[in-house]
C-alpha cells in the first residue's frame, strides 16, 4: 500500500498558495508506483537492471542565462548581481507564478514533501508540485525523505513548482527565453517552467540555502563532497567537474557523507540532501562500482541511450549529451552513514585537474592560500576534440560553485577562513591533472598516487616531513610521501626542460591574477599575500 492511500492531500494549503485543482492528485507517492506511472503514460522505459530511464527533452543541463533571483528589499542589497545572479522584478515573478498556477489547474499532478538539510537545527521543509511523475521521483530520491508521522502536520517553509510544459512569454514575462527557473527569498517559492532538466530543483534549492544558510546561522554553505573515518575524523573535497570529488570521497574505509552539498556549522559538517546526482559518462563497475550498483529500481537515468537491440545502458555514449545523470537514495551507497552529518572536518581538498601541468600534485596551504583558491576555484580542461588542439583551457569558478552563490564570494571566503583558524584545519591542494608536461605532451596523474597522498594527508604522515616550496605559486610541498615516488611531487622536476614549466606556469600565474582583479577589491592583505608571483 502506498503512503498516498494513507496520508490525506494537503488541499488546503495548495488552494491558499493559488492552485485550484480537481482529486486528480497524486501525494507522496512511493518510487513503485512512480516508476509505473511514468512507464503507463510512455515516458520512459526500464533498463536491464531495472533503474526507470528517461529524457529531459530539450534540455540536457541547467540553463544559467535564464535563472533569475527576484530583486526586492530581501535581496537588493544582499545579493552579489552578476550573470549567474540576474535580477528580475517581483511583479514578473507573480506574474508568472499566476499563470503557472493556471497552467496545473485541474491537471493531473505530483505533490512531495520533503526536507533539505540532515542537521534538525537548520532543516527546512520543502513543498514540491510536479505535472509529471519522473520529476517526482527525482525529489523523492535527491531531497531528505519524512517519516510518514512528520506529514500529518507538514507546513513548508518553501515551495517549488517545477511545470517543463509551461512556457513562458519572453515579451510580456520579463525572462529571456520560454524556459525560466526564479527564486524569491520573500515568497519562498521557486519557479521552473519550460525545461525538464531535473536538476534545476536540486540547484534551486541549493542556491536559496548559499543564501539562507550564512546568512540567517553562519552556517558555511558548501559545494562539496565528505566523508568520515572510523576515529571520526571528517574530510572535505571541493572540486569542479572533472577533478575527482566524487572519486576520491568514495573511499572505502571511510564512511560517505555526502557527494556534493553540504554546511559547516560550529560543531559538526551536515549533508544538505537525501541523495547522489551522480554523472554516468563512461561509468563502469571497475572503476566506480557504488554508482554502477545504483543503478537500480528507484533509480532514475536521465538521457542515456541503449546498446542497439537491448536494454543495457551505453554509458560511453555522448548522443544525447556528455551530462548523462543518475539519482538515487543515499542508502544505495552500501557505506554512506545515516544520519548523513559528520564531524568537524580535520582535513580540507582542494581538487584541481591542472591540464597545464604545473600545479603539484599536493601542496600544503596556509588559510590565506586557501582563501585565495577557494575564490579562485581554478581547474583546466583540454580545449577541445579537434584534430590538432591541444592547448589547455582555464576555468575559474569562484568557491568551487560561482553558479549558485548568491552572495559575494569573499563573504564565504571570510567565513572559510574563520573556520579554518578557529578548528585548526589541514588544507591541501590536490592536482589530478597532469604532470612532465601539459595536456598532450606530459601524462595524467595516476589515480593509485593521488589516492596515496590524500591517505597520507589523512593519516597524519606528512605532519613531521620535510617541504620544499614552489617559486611560481609558493605552495609547500612534501619531499616524501609514502607510497608515491619522490620525485614526481615537485613538478618542475618531471618537466625535460625546466625553463618550458617557467614559461607554462607563468602563463598559468597570469591567468589567476587576472582572474583575481575582480576580487582584489574585497580581499584582505592575507588573501592578496598568496596570489602567484607576477
Amino acid at each position: 500500500m502506498s503512503m498516498s492511500t494513507i496520508l490525506s492531500i494537503p488541499k488546503e494549503s495548495l488552494l491558499h498558495l493559488g492552485l485550484q485543482f480537481t482529486d486528480n492528485i497524486h501525494y507522496q507517492l512511493d518510487p513503485e508506483e512512480l516508476t509505473s506511472q511514468t512507464l503507463a503514460r510512455g515516458e520512459g522505459v526500464l533498463n536491464d537492471t531495472g533503474a526507470l530511464v528517461i529524457s529531459t527533452g530539450k534540455f540536457t543541463g541547467r540553463s544559467p542565462k535564464d535563472k533569475f533571483i527576484v530583486k526586492d528589499t530581501v535581496t537588493e542589497n544582499t545579493v552579489d548581481w552578476n550573470d549567474f545572479n540576474i535580477p528580475i522584478e517581483e511583479k514578473y515573478f507573480l506574474q508568472l507564478k499566476d499563470k503557472m498556477l493556471a497552467h496545473l489547474a485541474n491537471k493531473e499532478i505530483w505533490v512531495r514533501d520533503c526536507y533539505a538539510c540532515a542537521d534538525e537545527n537548520f532543516r527546512l521543509r520543502l513543498r514540491v508540485i510536479n505535472e509529471n511523475p519522473w520529476s517526482n521521483l527525482f525529489c523523492y530520491n535527491m531531497f531528505i525523505r519524512p517519516e510518514e508521522k512528520d506529514l500529518n502536520d507538514f507546513i513548508p517553509h518553501w515551495h517549488i513548482i517545477q511545470a517543463p510544459e509551461f512556457k513562458a512569454d519572453p515579451a510580456v514575462d520579463g525572462v529571456r527565453t520560454e524556459n525560466f527557473a526564479i527564486l524569491s527569498f520573500t515568497h519562498k517559492i521557486i519557479l521552473i517552467g519550460g525545461t525538464g532538466y531535473t536538476g534545476e530543483m536540486k540547484k534551486g534549492i541549493f542556491t536559496m540555502l548559499n543564501f539562507v544558510l550564512p546568512t540567517k546561522a553562519n552556517v558555511l554553505s558548501m559545494h562539496c563532497s565528505a566523508n568520515i573515518g572510523e576515529h571520526g575524523d571528517t574530510a572535505i573535497f571541493f572540486g569542479l567537474s572533472g577533478t575527482g570529488k566524487t572519486t576520491l570521497s568514495a573511499d572505502p574505509h571511510r564512511k560517505l557523507i555526502g557527494d556534493d552539498e553540504h554546511g559547516w556549522t560550529s560543531d559538526s559538517v551536515f549533508n544538505f540532501e537525501g541523495g547522489c546526482y551522480a554523472k554516468t559518462i563512461d561509468l563502469s563497475e571497475d572503476k566506480e562500482p557504488e554508482i554502477f550498483h545504483a543503478v537500480r529500481p528507484g533509480a532514475l537515468v536521465e538521457n542515456v541511450t541503449f546498446i542497439d537491440g537491448t536494454n543495457t545502458i551505453d554509458f560511453a555514449s555522448k548522443k544525447i549529451t556528455e551530462n548523462t545523470r543518475v539519482s538515487y537514495p543515499l542508502n544505495f551507497i552500501s557505506n554512506a552513514i545515516e544520519p548523513s552529518i559528520g564531524n568537524l572536518p580535520k582535513n580540507i581538498f582542494f581538487l584541481t585537474c591542472d591540464a597545464y601541468g604545473v600545479l603539484p600534485p599536493i601542496s600544503k596551504l596556509t588559510p590565506g592560500q586557501a582563501m585565495y583558491q577557494f575564490i579562485s576555484g581554478y581547474t583546466a580542461k583540454v580545449a577541445g576534440t579537434e584534430a590538432g588542439v591541444t592547448e589547455p583551457k582555464s576555468t575559474f569558478s569562484a568557491c568551487f560553485g560561482a553558479p549558485f552563490l548568491p552572495l559575494h564570494p569573499t563573504q564565504y571566503a571570510k567565513l572559510l577562513g574563520e573556520k579554518l583558524k578557529e578548528h585548526k584545519v589541514n588544507i591541501w591542494l590536490i592536482n589530478t591533472g597532469w604532470t612532465g608536461g601539459p595536456y598532450g605532451i606530459g601524462k595524467r596523474m595516476k589515480l593509485n598516487y593521488t589516492r596515496a597522498m590524500i591517505t597520507a594527508a589523512l593519516e597524519g604522515a606528512l605532519d613531521n616531513v620535510e617541504y620544499d616550496k614552489t617559486h611560481w605559486f609558493k605552495l609547500s610541498i612534501p619531499k616524501t610521501c609514502p607510497n608515491v615516488p619522490a620525485e614526481i611531487l615537485n613538478p618542475k622536476n618531471t618537466w625535460p626542460n625546466p625553463e618550458d614549466f617557467d614559461t607554462q606556469a607563468k602563463k598559468l600565474s597570469d591567468q589567476f591574477n587576472k582572474n583575481f582583479e575582480k576580487y582584489a577589491g574585497s580581499a584582505d592583505d592575507e588573501i592578496l599575500a598568496a596570489a602567484p608571483r607576477i
